[in-house]
């Protein structure tokens, strides 16, 4: 389900001889890619190249954006080939998201906001019928000539949390980290991603993936902190000097599902 996924990683979709190496890099998910990665010259190869049967793992599409010479098309080809999920670039209003999934008859979209109009209008395409919205920070700096640093993106993350809870629907997906050389950087923008409540991050190199699981699976320490908490029993009580009640156990509770489903970490 793409509502569960939190590391996937791009291939170019007119290199299927990579298709099978990144389904086996340690993502929980493979976006084939027919739009910035792909040169125009290589689309309608990309194209034909679509396929999900290297892998078991969830197969997404980033189709070309609304408006481009190439959008039909692919529109076309990812209805044919039902793949786990379709990403959107460029999504900007909920007319456009709608008619999107409308001509893919079931195949889930995941909404790119990459534009300052995309994101006005984010908390209206999340209730659009779309299964989870994601960043795309690095389109949405060069839209509005600001720096790709935390601090000022910090209200935008924080505004696709908000729109993705007030719609009910899976909490965002972070946008990539094009730092390569320092694996660090990548698990800091993971951890800073899921402490406003994101759930996942775009990655576009297979090193990137074990740091933003680990980054987004709770440690022992976390783990150990939720049992005792539950274990608090119900109404007030005080654990670590810290005042328990329902909300805390609710975090605690969330925290050792995330145990649960195997994404516990040391």
């Amino acid at each position: 389900m793409v509502t569960d996924i939190r590391a996937p990683l791009f291939v170019p979709a007119n290199r299927p001889e990579r298709f099978a190496k990144a389904a086996a890099s340690g993502a929980d998910a493979v976006i084939l890619d027919l739009e910035d990665a792909v040169a125009a010259e290589a689309k309608d190869r990309a194209r034909a190249a679509l396929d999900t049967g290297f892998t078991d793992l969830p197969v997404i599409v980033r189709i070309n954006a609304c408006g481009t010479e190439w959008h039909e098309a692919d529109v076309a080809a990812v209805a044919a080939l039902r793949p786990a999920g379709v990403i959107l670039p460029k999504a900007e209003d909920a007319e456009m998201v709608a008619g999107v999934a409308a001509a893919l008859d079931g195949v889930p979209v995941i909404a790119l906001v990459e534009t300052a109009r995309g994101l006005a209008n984010a908390r209206a395409m999340a209730a659009a019928g779309v299964a989870r919205l994601a960043f795309g920070s690095v389109d949405f700096c060069a839209d509005l000539a600001c720096a790709h640093l935390r601090e000022v993106l910090l209200p935008v993350r924080s505004e696709l949390v908000l729109a993705s809870r007030l719609a009910g629907i899976a909490a965002p997906i972070d946008g990539v980290t094009v730092q390569l050389d320092d694996l660090s950087v990548s698990h800091d923008d993971a951890a800073h991603a899921r402490a406003l409540g994101m759930t996942g991050k775009l990655c576009i190199h297979p090193r990137q993936i074990a740091e933003v699981r680990r980054a987004f699976a709770p440690t022992a320490k976390d783990i150990d902190w939720a049992r005792r908490v539950i274990a608090s029993g119900d109404g007030a009580a005080s654990v670590d000097g810290a005042m328990v009640d329902e909300p805390v156990r609710i975090r605690a509770r969330a925290i050792l599902a995330d145990a649960g489903s195997g994404a516990g970490r040391s």
